[in-house]
């Protein structure tokens, strides 16, 4: 009898284990899963200045296939960063204090040869909102994606915005924007893993000692 309910268990843990195992599968098969995982966000830094925080960071992801597909016929990427600092507080919701957006344009010029990024501050409803832009160019792609891909300095929040006493926390998310693609393309990318480059950091947030407004690009 005892051989018998030890053989239940076993099968019976075989059999969950079978189902966590294929449900782990069908997760990373899902639309944006996979692809997901591989983006990530490392050297995080996040320093106050005289005017207002300023942080930098590297998002580190692969261009899938597809995507460079797309890019050399033509067609432009664009991505979107999204900051918000919230007031951390134990004894209520925590409130936002400062928010920051940045949409960065990625292209490549067939006539050229040349690669051309576009970065502007806050988020763009089409093209056209790219009229007063940072534009520079690029001999290569992997060029031109390091410049998407690294953020330098960038103002967050302002001095006033932040008290010294207080702890806050940070809420960074860097995504393809498929919104900016043209509409018959959306249509044929829409729940395609290899579309989904996202990534999200929340964590408190660390200032590094005060350096000088001056020093390096804003």
């Amino acid at each position: 009898m005892a051989f018998i309910t030890r053989s239940l268990k076993n099968g019976a843990v075989e059999a969950l284990s079978r189902c966590l195992l294929a449900l782990w599968i069908a997760w990373l098969w899902l639309p944006g899963t996979s692809l997901a995982a591989l983006t990530e966000i490392t050297q995080l830094r996040a320093e106050r200045a005289g005017d207002g925080v300023y942080l930098s960071a590297v998002v580190r992801f692969e261009v899938p296939p597809p995507v460079e597909d797309a890019l050399l016929k033509g067609i432009a990427i664009f991505f979107v960063v999204e900051v918000d600092l919230y007031r951390d507080r134990w004894y209520w919701t925590n409130p936002r204090v400062a928010s920051a957006a940045r949409t960065l344009r990625l292209a490549y010029q067939p006539l050229t040869g040349r690669w051309r990024v576009n970065i502007v501050s806050g988020l763009i409803a089409s093209s056209s909102g790219l009229r007063a832009t940072l534009n520079q160019n690029y001999d290569t792609m992997a060029e031109a994606l390091a410049a998407v891909q690294r953020l330098t300095r960038w103002k967050i929040a302002e001095s006033a915005e932040l008290d010294t006493d207080a702890s806050y926390l940070l809420d960074l998310s860097f995504r393809l924007d498929l919104s900016q693609l043209p509409r018959p393309f959306q249509i044929g990318v829409a729940g395609q893993r290899d579309w989904a480059i996202f990534v999200q950091v929340r964590d408190r947030l660390r200032l590094a000692p005060e350096t000088p407004a001056s020093e390096g690009p804003r």
